[in-house]
């Protein structure tokens, strides 16, 4: 996908599988967060991401997650309260080898109990990789 005149570029966030008028909630912002990418992804679904005190149900939850965070599976937990049953959590962490990096067989741990699934990994940025996570309801 090229950018054209005019038109916002949406590289990153169709990486990520999101469609316009999809409702996305943000979780993990931090000052690191790729803004290039969070602008993607509101220009893509025609709408500011919600944040993680909404309790509306949103398709997808953008998770920004950092090796020193805390606990990955709370966090997962939590990212599930106001999601569909078919949607997404992409679990966005710094690629490997930079401060911040959580290891992929963290991530296979941590998953499961929360009762998620890894389908894919995308590189929706420069800086972050993104995990697609699916509960066992809506795997596909």
């Amino acid at each position: 996908m090229s950018e054209t005149a005019g038109a916002p570029a949406t590289d990153g966030a169709v990486r990520l599988g999101l469609k316009a008028g999809q409702a996305v909630q943000e979780r993990g912002y931090d000052h690191d967060v790729d803004h290039d990418l969070r602008d993607e992804v509101e220009d893509l679904i025609g709408a500011e991401m919600l944040d993680e005190h909404d309790v509306d149900v949103v398709d997808a939850v953008l998770l920004w997650w950092r090796e020193d965070d805390g606990d990955l599976v709370d966090a997962l937990v939590d990212s599930l309260v106001s999601l569909a049953d078919d949607g997404v959590v992409w679990l966005l962490t710094p690629k490997a080898g930079s401060p911040g990096h959580v290891r992929p067989s963290d991530v296979e741990e941590a998953a499961p109990t929360a009762g998620l699934f890894a389908t894919s990994t995308v590189k929706p940025s420069p800086d972050w990789t993104a995990i697609r996570l699916v509960s066992g309801r809506g795997r596909r």
